[in-house]
């Protein structure tokens, strides 16, 4: 039996019991609903009075976004590309420049795109990304442009939330066919294939399988149009949870453009494991049509082990030695031995050999703990790539599409590792049928027809994370490609690659900070592209500098010198760096000897100290805390989470942990399950919060005010259920009680909230669509928007010195808001007096 815990839970009346809690049954936000918050959006931006003001866009470009989709016109000197959160963007000039052409419409997240092949001036577009990784935002719709660009009507299905494919019939572009993944972290009937005859005016669902799955892809016949392929994904995504796969996944086929639909069920497997799967037709012939499948069927091959660096060990410590070990014999462990099993399997740096043999020789702690140390570890990271799955998977058409061989024969289990749904694109070169790329975390291409791959990419190689590929009709090396990293261009068949960034900047930041350099530097996070900053006074298409790889997390930074940084990459993988001298040193706290190993949430948070920054917070289940710059820590807290929910996502985690600007030891954490935390001396006991606020959703941030101790804001979502409702609150008395200070906002995904430095009546706030400001406390609120657009907005900082409001956002880089002319907008009592 585990040993009780050594904290003390000061439990008061009202007190929720932790690990008893049941999970409130949060609704999906309706169709009607969404359509309403649409349009309250558009009110507020046709009526705002900020709409002139000014934000400068920082970039960076040269570390980009991902890039989901690209169509190209007849004349490829013009051509789209769909960020997946940041909107659609068009070239006249083959690449040099860019222009955002799809801002301030219902969504700025993009599934996809079309470009009617008889017409280049009509083009579709659907929102709401299909990937469904972390980062998916819903879409509001489908679109479509008829002066190509210009000017956007919305064309319906509000309700189908992530689109998968969009196809427009190469002669009549009145006939249009749309794939909707619908929701994804609930189940809904919105999803399926619909088809429209009348441009868009009307549309007919011609393809239904469950409200569980959609449709992913869609191709028609080079041809004839009459023939099309279909591919149904059933997927799930909770935020605890996902499922990639079922028996709803499948290959469709139409002999009667797109009215009726049989499954191919020839040569195709039909499971439980069958998950994403993309296809295309080879231009040159036709008849021919390869499939990529995600197969998360079991393989029979053992997983991949992670590299030991330096010279093995002879006879290493392993965790089962220690299961029936006396103590006597863990004493006599020589010391050199005891520690390099202690180090290499990260136990906490305070347990050094001298201290286990203390703890062990006093009772503290047994060597049965010892063992169990690793038990059900949440090694996230090995997770997604070392389980043994078959994976990608290639199969061959040649009768187009009504039965399948499978041709791979190289081992594709990499492409993908455990997150094929992250991928499903392949493309047929255009003038060479056994010519196929298959796009995954590398690039691959065959030449024999699918059975043997080999990376294409040796000179100016792109990015990792590939998602979308356009090859040019007249010309087979003539290739542009999308992926986590932005857009590449290749005129030698993928041998060689340039790089066409400098004019969009459309990262995707998890945070943003900054330092008190002159000027002042920015820092932040980012999906896929690591850890990044640049000066304040950079243009877009300025440089910026890397610190780190890997998805991009919290950044803190001591700003006594501007050179100690901490900061890291998914799942609480963090460091201190010394930008000076390049000094890189691994701070992630080991958890207590009978603890349960530590749960880290995907953006884990890190907080420096107001007070003294040798201090930092770092928060798992569990709140650490380091007075030496990350070389020790103390866990100054129990799990903090109800740990009720267990599956292939770590979940029951802290999403913030912050610490009063007024007194060192009050501090405030949330969880992604929905709890909300004070302490007052520093750990020694924690008051549940929970009281006044909606149950269940997770605690995107929380603000502790600069002007009144006991203030603090909050901000809590309901996106992981697909309830896209605004929940923002005020406390004067340290979070005993709460005030909704939503007044007029439509609902929207809320973020991030940050109280102005000057004024305390000045909040602003990140939404999924934007940003918002009160001049009143929270009771009526202007949205900001023009020069910023409706982008999903994760963090916020102020740099005080300046007067800068630094914008995190994830799909268009960084803006910087100089606060002057919001301070000048408050009215004379609004004004704080010196």
């Amino acid at each position: 039996m585990k040993k009780p815990s050594t904290y003390l839970i000061w439990a008061t009346a009202g007190l929720l019991c932790l690990g008893t809690v049941q999970a409130q049954d949060v609704k999906p936000t309706t169709e009607k609903e969404l359509v309403a918050a649409v349009e309250k959006h558009r009110e507020m931006l046709a009526n705002t009075p900020l709409k002139s003001f000014k934000a400068r866009n920082i970039g960076p470009t040269n570390m980009s976004g991902r890039i989901v989709d690209i169509e190209v016109a007849q004349n490829p000197n013009t051509f789209y590309i769909a960020a997946a959160s940041g909107g659609v963007w068009k070239t006249e000039d083959n690449g040099q420049s860019f222009t955002p052409i799809f801002d301030h419409q219902g969504a700025l997240g993009i599934g996809d795109m079309a470009l009617s092949p008889s017409n280049n001036n009509i083009l579709w577009v659907g929102t709401g990304e299909n990937n469904s990784s972390r980062s998916t935002y819903a879409g509001s719709g489908v679109y479509k442009s008829t002066d190509a660009g210009k000017t956007w009507q919305f064309m319906g299905l509000p309700h189908s939330q992530h689109i998968g494919q969009i196809q427009i019939h190469p002669t009549n572009p009145d006939i249009v066919w749309v794939g909707s993944m619908g929701s994804l972290y609930s189940q809904n009937k919105e999803r399926g294939l619909y088809m429209t005859t009348d441009g868009g005016k009307s549309w007919k669902k011609v393809l239904y399988i469950d409200d569980n799955t959609g449709i992913i892809d869609i191709k028609v016949h080079p041809e004839n149009p009459d023939i099309l392929l279909a591919a149904s994904w059933e997927r799930y995504r909770q935020a605890h949870d996902f499922i990639g796969n079922g028996e709803g996944s499948a290959i469709w086929r139409s002999e009667d453009g797109g009215k009726t639909w049989k499954k191919a069920v020839d040569g195709f497997p039909q499971n439980e494991f069958v998950g994403r799967i993309g296809f295309d037709f080879a231009q040159s012939n036709p008849n021919i049509v390869y499939a990529l499948h995600d197969n998360q069927g079991p393989s029979d091959k053992e997983p991949q082990q992670p590299r030991r660096r330096g010279q093995q060990e002879e006879n290493p410590l392993k965790f089962e030695d220690f299961k029936d070990m006396p103590v006597e014999e863990a004493l006599g462990l020589e010391d050199d031995r005891l520690n390099s099993f202690l180090r290499r399997n990260q136990f906490a740096s305070k347990y050094t050999p001298a201290e286990i043999k203390r703890q062990l020789k006093t009772g503290k702690i047994t060597t049965a703990q010892i063992a169990d140390y690793n038990k059900e570890s949440n090694d996230a990271n090995a997770a997604l790539t070392n389980i043994s799955i078959i994976g990608a998977e290639v199969f061959r058409s040649e009768d187009a599409g009504k039965s399948w061989k499978k041709v791979s024969e190289s081992d594709l289990s990499r492409l993908y590792n455990t997150y094929g749904y992250y991928f499903g694109e392949v493309r047929v070169n255009t003038e060479n049928e056994d010519e196929i790329f298959v796009l995954g975390v590398p690039l691959l291409v065959s030449r024999d027809g699918g059975k043997n791959f080999s990376r294409t990419d040796s000179v100016g190689r792109p990015h990792s994370d590939h998602q979308s590929m356009w090859i040019n009709p007249k010309d087979g090396k003539h290739i542009l490609l999308g992926n986590d990293g932005g857009l590449y261009r290749s005129y030698g068949g993928g041998a060689i690659w340039d790089h066409l960034n400098t004019q969009m900047p459309i990262s995707q930041f998890y945070s943003i900070m900054t330092d008190n350099a002159s000027p002042y530097n920015v820092y932040g996070g980012m999906q896929d592209n690591g850890v990044w900053f640049g000066s304040s006074k950079n243009d877009p298409a300025d440089r910026w500098e890397s610190l780190m790889g890997g998805d991009g997390m919290v950044v803190a930074v001591d700003t006594r010198d501007n050179n100690i940084v901490y900061t890291g990459f998914q799942f609480g993988n963090y460091f201190r760096i010394d930008k000076a001298t390049g000094d890189r040193r691994r701070i992630t706290p080991g958890h207590d000897i009978g603890n349960d190993p530590n749960r880290w949430n995907w953006r884990t948070p890190a907080r420096l100290s107001h007070h003294n920054q040798d201090i930092i917070y770092m928060g798992s289940q569990y709140v650490y805390q380091s007075l030496d710059q990350g070389s020790t820590w103390t866990t100054i807290s129990p799990d903090l989470t109800k740990n009720e929910k267990s599956g292939n996502v770590p979940f029951a985690t802290l999403t913030v942990v912050e610490e009063s600007p007024f007194e060192f030891g009050t501090l405030y954490a949330g969880t992604d399950d929905g709890n909300v935390w004070i302490t007052h001396n520093n750990g020694g006991n924690w008051e549940s919060l929970n009281v006044g606020l909606p149950e269940d959703r997770w605690v995107s941030s929380i603000a502790p005010s600069k002007h009144q101790e006991g203030v603090v804001y909050i901000t809590l979502n309901g996106y992981r259920y697909d309830e896209f409702k605004t929940y923002v609150f005020k406390s004067t008395n340290y979070g005993k009680t709460w005030t909704s200070i939503k007044g007029n906002l439509p609902e929207e995904s809320t973020n991030i909230i940050v109280e102005d430095h000057i004024n305390p009546s000045i909040l602003y706030l990140g939404t999924d669509h934007g940003l918002y400001v009160s001049m009143d406390g929270g009771n009526n609120w202007n949205l900001f928007q023009g020069e910023i657009p409706n982008v999903a907005i994760y963090d916020m900082v102020i740099q005080e010195r300046e007067n800068d409001l630094v914008i995190g956002t994830h799909g268009r880089s960084v803006y910087i808001v100089e606060l002057e002319q919001i301070h000048e907008l408050a009215t004379p009592t609004q004004k704080v007096m010196d």
